[in-house]
């Protein structure tokens, strides 16, 4: 079954969020890139579990019982968002830049002069200075892969060539948080391994809109932040257990030092890593609703949920991409090309010929349209593309009407 306009509705009956108004108007959130909204389902689970299981790691008492129990549970239901049969090499931490620059620290201590290392220009800064950092300290060289300005695609040319036997950490996307561009991470992957190359995969923006599949990407780390995909502001850390088990790590010496405990320094956020078991769930749920059959095992369930949350999602896309094309006073900034759909998710990031970011998203929170601008954290790309200033982002998932789509639309053609 496919997410019909009346299954999105009964989805958005979940969002408290969606009650808001501005000016007479429903808020339309397409600052899904920088943060989605919440189902009731989260916030229920956050609130349960400070108001009933609230506890410290490994007593044992009651509440620190359960409380164990319930991060046992969110350590294999993230296993099952990523494709791992093994909960612990999934890593939680505050947010996905510092578990990168923890990572970045680590690794640092194994690198010396004349290892390199590869990043690119596509990439949000999480993905890019964590490594930057690691290898001035330990002396490594730095190469950059380029990006193609016409499109927002990385140059998969230049990164095949830069890979050599001296590079020992090649970190990607896998997909642009501005262009929505994708990546081949699978085949990236092979490439460094090659060499003998360890491959680290962003996949913040993928997440909420692709099914992640750890083993079939083939990288050896991957992160990811529930905030990202109807979950509370958290980051997850996924590793090859032989790395997560080898690498040294910085941490308290009274700490267990086994997976994932290896990894998780300090007290962790466990009303939200409650709240992202919740997330899951509630995606495994909506696998479970668009295919009609309530008895799926939880992968199985997600697997369906994103076949529906692409097709409708890239719908949603063609719709807009063909309303604003027509507005010679923007400049979309990636992929148009309708046949190329396929390579791109639902994140469009546009300029206006005379008006600043900042100027075209106050006017569309005006209109109730929440839209982010800036560089979106992905420096690089935006100094390639000569756009200092950055650009104004809507980011459509799932929870996102054709109405909404459209109502965007029109706001962008009287501004124009």
């Amino acid at each position: 079954m496919k997410l019909t306009p009346t299954l999105v509705e009964q989805i958005r009956q979940q969002y408290p969020a969606f009650t808001r108004t501005v000016g007479g108007l429903p808020a339309a959130f397409f600052d899904g890139p920088g943060g989605t909204q919440v189902p009731q389902c989260v916030i229920d689970a956050v609130s349960h579990y400070l108001g009933h299981t609230n506890s410290n790691h490994g007593g044992l008492f009651a509440t620190s019982i359960e409380s164990d129990a319930i991060l046992d549970q969110a350590h294999r239901a993230m296993a099952d968002f990523l494709g791992t049969d093994d909960p612990g090499t999934i890593v939680f931490g505050p947010n996905m830049t510092s578990l990168a620059m923890a990572l970045g620290r680590s690794l640092g201590r194994t690198w010396t002069r004349g290892d390199e290392i590869i990043v690119t220009r596509l990439d949000h800064d999480a993905n890019v200075a964590s490594w930057l950092l690691a290898a001035e300290d330990a002396g490594a060289t730095v190469r950059f892969v380029d990006i193609d300005p016409t499109d927002c695609t990385l140059n998969l040319e230049q990164l095949r060539e830069q890979i050599n036997p001296a590079t020992k950490w090649v970190a990607v996307g896998c997909a642009s948080n501005v262009s929505g561009s994708l990546n081949p991470i699978s085949e990236i992957s092979n490439w460094a391994h090659e060499v003998g190359a360890l491959v680290f995969a962003d996949a913040v923006h993928l997440a909420p809109h692709l099914l992640l599949d750890v083993e079939q990407l083939g990288c050896d780390f991957l992160a990811c932040s529930p905030y990202k995909f109807f979950g509370p502001h958290l980051g997850v850390l996924w590793g090859r257990r032989e790395l997560l088990e080898s690498l040294p790590v910085y941490k308290v010496r009274p700490a267990v030092n086994t997976l994932p405990d290896r990894w998780m320094t300090g007290t962790q956020s466990h009303e939200n890593i409650a709240g992202a078991l919740a997330a899951v769930n509630y995606l495994a749920d909506l696998g479970r609703l668009v295919s009609d059959d309530s008895t799926l095992p939880r992968r199985s369930a997600l697997r369906e949920a994103f076949v529906a949350i692409a097709e409708y999602e890239s719908a949603l896309t063609l719709g807009f991409l063909e309303q604003i094309d027509q507005l010679r006073q923007y400049h979309i900034w990636g992929i148009q090309d309708r046949d190329r759909l396929s390579q791109r998710l639902p994140t469009i990031s546009f300029t206006h010929n005379s008006m600043s970011p900042d100027e075209l998203t106050a006017n569309l929170a005006e209109r109730g349209l929440f839209l982010w601008q800036g560089n979106h954290y992905a420096s690089e790309l935006c100094e390639a593309l000569g756009q200092p200033e950055g650009a104004v982002r809507a980011g459509i998932v799932h929870y996102n009407t054709l109405d909404e789509v459209n109502r965007l639309a029109a706001a962008l053609r009287e501004l124009a």
